[in-house]
């Protein structure tokens, strides 16, 4: 009886054999499924889709079209006012600061786009930057959000556990750069956002990694308690000086548990929707593999080895094995340490790597989820086993944000 990656295998290799690798797909029924499910976990509140996760417009579209989801946490200015202008959405919360002048220009000469997109702050000469674009009084009021840190920090702050973003760590910071926007003509604070990356990003299961697992699931649950008590004051802080439209917080890996933090209105979520390697690590939930790219063997160097052209489509983040996509279909192959995953071929080892002729598919999965649209102009949407629609991605849109 063939097993479920061999049925996998049968019914993409099905569905694409009309296409020349390397091609990426989505299949349809893990992404509804996985869209489904990260509903589920957010416990009734309400999701905004990560877009440097899914990087397709008609997939955000899509994901927006379920119930469960609303808005958008954009990765840059112009990206958020390109899917405003598209009518994906007409609620994007910009992820990170901008300086960038020509999409705040934009911004400023279009009250549309103003009411439509949030920037995010967490420093004062932000502000200033925006009014060297124009000035309060020649501009519709923008909107806000400020960036709490989300970080644990330890021993004085000596043990940082988490990623450097926001400056603002302690509900005090944030009451006084609270007070400093709620005074400055020509800004609305609207919403406060904390990414909690040491939980939602990290994987708690590690395979392989008994003890290591053990270790990110106690700094995990440490890190969760401070950071419970310390956005719920933040958030207290903040309302003394402005009415939040919104608390944002989380990602794919902590949807659940940021959704049942009271201080939270809203929970952003992306990768679980592809379903990369990265959140193979995780106990709490696995989202199904939705997202593959094919490349074809085309020599085999040496009895048990096949070699793929290209394949090397590295993750971002710190230099580790995590960060390269893993062979996936058939079962039973892997990479060469001495070589990796290659620019322009990828060897492979392994148990069924003899197996393979030349011609063969091999399907592989990214480490990380929309970072794989950066690499092909185009997503083939496969149902069953055919291909029942082909999107463009970001890049094959001529869109390319960072």
């Amino acid at each position: 009886m063939a097993t479920d990656s061999e049925n996998l295998r049968h019914r993409l290799d099905r569905a694409t054999g009309h296409l020349d690798p390397p091609y990426a797909v989505v299949d349809l029924t893990a992404f509804d499924a996985n869209s489904a499910a990260l509903v589920g976990r957010a416990g009734g509140k309400p999701l905004r889709v990560a877009s440097k996760s899914v990087r397709s417009r008609e997939l955000i579209a899509r994901t927006l079209a379920r119930p469960g989801w609303h808005g958008v946490l954009a990765f840059t200015l112009p990206e958020a006012i390109w899917l405003v202008r598209r009518e994906v959405t007409a609620d994007a919360l910009v992820a990170y600061p901008t300086v960038d002048r020509g999409a705040l220009a934009e911004l400023v000469a279009d009250p549309a786009l103003a009411a439509a997109i949030t920037l995010m702050v967490d420093d004062p000469d932000q502000l200033d930057f925006c009014d060297t674009v124009r000035s309060p009084g020649h501009r519709p009021e923008l909107r806000v959000c400020l960036d709490l840190d989300a970080s644990w920090r330890l021993l004085g702050g000596r043990v940082h556990v988490g990623v450097r973003r926001s400056p603002v760590h302690s509900a005090q910071a944030a009451g006084r750069l609270a007070a400093t926007v709620a005074a400055r003509p020509g800004f609305r604070l609207v919403g406060l956002m904390s990414y909690e990356a040491q939980i939602a990003g990290i994987g708690d299961a590690p395979p392989g990694q008994t003890a290591l697992g053990a270790a990110i699931r106690l700094a995990q649950r440490g890190s969760y308690r401070d950071l419970l008590a310390r956005r719920g004051a933040a958030v207290a802080a903040v309302r003394d000086h402005a009415d939040l439209e919104f608390v944002n917080g989380g990602g794919t890996g902590s949807v659940a548990a940021t959704s049942a933090d009271p201080a939270v209105t809203e929970v952003t979520a992306g990768s679980g929707l592809y379903g990369p390697t990265l959140f193979d690590g995780y106990r709490s939930w696995r989202p199904t593999p939705a997202a593959f790219f094919a490349c074809a063997v085309v020599r085999r160097p040496a009895p048990g080895l096949a070699t793929v052209l290209g394949g090397g489509w590295i993750a971002s983040g710190s230099a580790a094995n995590s960060r390269l996509p893993r062979p996936w279909l058939p079962a039973g192959l892997k990479l060469i340490g001495a070589e990796g995953a290659g620019e322009v071929q990828t060897p492979l080892a392994g148990s069924t790597a003899g197996t393979l002729r030349i011609g063969d598919r091999v399907w592989f999965r990214h480490a990380k989820s929309g970072e794989l649209c950066e690499r092909v102009n185009e997503l083939h949407l496969v149902d069953g086993d055919e291909v029942v629609a082909t999107v463009p991605t970001y890049r094959g849109e001529g869109r390319a944000f960072l």
